[in-house]
């Protein structure tokens, strides 16, 4: 290898770095509606109030607090589309089976953490929302099949208030960059090292954004506990793609994590 090549291979190998991590850059969506205001993960709730995450009360309250919401949504075994975060209905409704092992009939009929609340489907949360403040829809999705975007964008479609979408599965992200490019998308990520110290290896793409050539997010949406990672940085930093924190749980959190992102996503006390 001669000298002129040893000095270009890591040049080179930069250069296809930055454009693999590389962001929406050109055409965007307008983002502006999104700035502002502080977000409610899985709304404003309150177990010791009768409140769980993720119902209509907690979106509710949320709502008349003036706090965004982050929510998030997947699909029941009749295809329905419901707003409930883990993949199990164990923590939640003391059921350890899959959230898409039953219809929403079945599950209509669980309590969320032993209150009278139930689990909402995504267009009676927008009902009830209805616009007052803009919202973060997280996809998830237990495989590579993408049919839980096409019937969560179905639902979507005849909302009227403001809404941008986001999602730990590049796949997700990409079926709305193929599919609905008009909305704003987020790629979600976090340092996914587990507690034996290992990371899986399409964890590690992700931890490191690089599905970003993929998917070209319009947001980064990172653990705010991962905010020196270097391709976060560069995205908020080189190429100016807004950074999303989650979830602060507490006023110094945020205090640290405001000069780093530019959105914040809370949970467990009122930010000021």
């Amino acid at each position: 290898m001669t000298g002129w090549s040893a000095a270009l291979l890591p040049a080179g190998l930069v250069c296809i770095y930055f454009l693999m991590i590389m962001p929406h850059m050109l055409g965007k969506p307008d983002v502006s509606p999104f700035l502002g205001t502080f977000y409610a993960h899985r709304g404003f709730h309150d177990i010791s109030s009768g409140v769980p995450e993720n119902s209509l009360p907690a979106f509710l309250r949320a709502a008349e607090s003036g706090y965004g919401i982050e929510m998030d949504v997947q699909l029941t075994k009749d295809e329905q589309v419901v707003v409930f975060h883990d993949n199990t209905l164990k923590r939640i409704c003391g059921l350890d089976v899959p959230v898409n092992s039953r219809t929403y009939e079945e599950l209509h009929k669980l309590s969320l953490l032993g209150t009278k609340e139930r689990i909402p489907l995504l267009s009676e949360v927008l009902g009830a929302v209805d616009g007052r403040v803009p919202l973060i829809v997280e996809i998830k999705m237990v495989d590579s099949k993408t049919r839980v975007c096409e019937l969560a964008d179905r639902v979507l479609q005849g909302y009227r208030g403001q809404y941008c979408i986001e999602s730990f599965h590049p796949l997700a992200v990409w079926w709305y960059k193929r599919h609905r490019p008009e909305i704003v998308r987020g790629q979600l990520s976090a340092d996914f090292v587990k507690e034996d110290g290992r990371e899986t290896f399409p964890m590690w793409i992700v931890h490191h954004l690089l599905t970003n050539f993929l998917t070209r997010p319009d947001f980064v949406s990172y653990s705010h506990k991962g905010a020196g990672v270097w391709a976060r940085k560069i995205c908020r930093g080189f190429y100016r793609n807004l950074s999303v924190a989650w979830t602060i749980r507490s006023e110094a959190e945020l205090e640290t994590a405001k000069g780093q992102f530019d959105l914040f996503i809370f949970e467990g006390f009122r930010p000021r």
